[in-house]
């Protein structure tokens, strides 16, 4: 096929372009990483969009000081409209000494891409390049209009371009929307994201005591806010690890794709010996039921700690909302569940932190038709439905704004990119594959 053999031409050049971007530091939190980082890489892709054809190119403000990328490349007169999405930033890098190579160098190691953004979103992004640079190599050109909004903060959540798209809906209009920033089952296992858990955070706070006070001499009848805190804590999963928030269903079963347990258990990294959580299936669990996540805890360390019974203590929650619940409602059943627990009378405040609402596709119109056709061609078998336990809140501003659009979540991230942690990598197979599958889909999408 000559546009495969066009792709695989062009992953010198993919490399190298990945290479470039993953070396900008672009970290959206100007506390830890210069925004001047930020900047280069919006450049970097402004630039690189304008190579292929795109015009109105542009850096556009949002509301939280991020700068998205925006531009078009018109098609034929009465030429359907596609929307690429990605982002620019990244997740910062954690422990640096976790890492097995440089951060922020793209390194070759056992067939795979590694440094922070090669998967996530960056090589989305060449993804994109990838595709048009093949489709323009022969003279060809794309029988559709193509719009394009790379944007700067998502990582960070502060809601940047969920606050733009509705504000600026003749502008990013289009009959499809490729959210790129997902990913395959497994290398060579291709996939479309269907659904997306919402989130519902909170910060639960525990007063019992006006001060710390000496664990000898009025431990056993004093009320210890970490003791009650840890008692509420564990209310909230059952002995098989379901989520078990009062008012909550968590009997919801997944009807597409299924995730082997084996493979999960890989893919996780669970220790040996360890069992898998919940009465449902790893599916089930992952994406059609609520899941509660302790993200940290204040109360003194193990290091320096005195024989004293601790006043106050404070936890910070994560809910993962299925399709099907409301987010809103969720927050509203697990700040009542802590409230109702609490033993000893103790004093409790909860903080009501991020939230947004799940997220579930429509898959029966001629974009997913033609996007599932592209993908068993460009990697021979064919193409899952999968769940993801991550919130995208941009596909229901995208929803929102734009009722019948078609939005389609792919890209080149799978399980083994370990994309937000240490050691992120992209299989370049991926880059190809995927940008193969763009390409075909245009092409399709385009003249049917």
């Amino acid at each position: 096929m000559e546009l495969r053999e066009r792709i695989a031409g062009l992953m010198p050049r993919a490399k190298n372009d990945l290479a470039e971007l993953v070396a900008l530091k672009s970290v959206a939190d100007a506390r830890q990483f210069p925004p001047e980082e930020c900047d280069k890489a919006a450049q970097w892709v402004l630039d690189a969009f304008a190579e292929v054809g795109f015009t109105g190119l542009r850096l556009v403000e949002t509301a939280d000081g991020s700068k998205a990328v925006y531009g078009e490349r018109p098609g034929p007169p009465g030429a359907k409209t596609v929307l690429l999405y990605a982002h620019y930033d990244v997740q910062p890098p954690l422990d640096e000494d976790a890492w097995n190579t440089p951060v922020w160098q793209l390194t070759e190691r056992d067939g795979r891409w590694y440094g922070r953004g090669t998967a996530d979103c960056k090589g989305n992004i060449l993804m994109h390049l990838t595709a048009l640079r093949a489709m323009l190599a022969s003279g060809d050109d794309v029988p559709v209009t193509l719009k394009l909004i790379v944007e700067g903060s998502e990582e960070q959540g502060t809601g940047g371009l969920e606050d733009f798209v509705p504000k600026n809906a003749d502008l990013l209009r289009a009959d499809t929307i490729l959210v790129c920033d997902t990913g395959g089952a497994a290398v060579g296992r291709p996939a479309l994201t269907i659904s997306l858990r919402g989130l519902a955070n909170v910060i639960v706070s525990v007063e019992a005591l006006s001060s710390e006070m000496h664990s000898g001499m009025f431990g056993g009848a004093a009320p210890d806010a970490l003791a009650a805190l840890i008692h509420m804590l564990s209310t909230l999963r059952d002995d098989r690890g379901n989520t078990t928030i009062q008012g909550l269903d968590n009997t919801q079963t997944w009807s597409g794709a299924p995730y082997p347990t084996e493979q999960f258990a890989a893919d996780a990294h669970v220790l040996n010996g360890e069992s898998l959580l919940g009465d449902g299936t790893v599916s089930d669990m992952l994406w059609a039921r609520p899941a509660l996540t302790v993200l940290g805890i204040d109360c003194p360390p193990v290091v320096g700690s005195a024989a004293a019974i601790q006043p106050h203590a404070k936890a910070r929650l994560n809910l993962r909302v299925p399709p099907g619940m409301d987010a809103g409602h969720a927050q509203d059943a697990l700040i009542a569940h802590l409230k109702a627990v609490a033993p000893w009378g103790v004093h409790v405040t909860v903080e009501r932190e991020a939230s947004g609402q799940p997220f579930l596709a429509r898959t029966d119109g001629p974009a997913y038709t033609a996007l599932r056709e592209a993908m068993h061609e460009a990697y021979g078998v064919e193409s899952t439905s999968l769940g993801q336990g991550g919130s995208i809140p941009l596909c229901n501003v995208f929803h929102d704004t734009f009722p019948d659009a078609e939005i389609i979540l792919m890209g080149v991230e799978e399980p083994l990119t370990l994309m937000h942690a240490p050691n992120e990598s992209v299989h370049p197979d991926e880059i190809a594959n995927m940008a193969l599958t763009e390409a075909l889909f245009l092409q399709r999408y385009g003249t049917a």
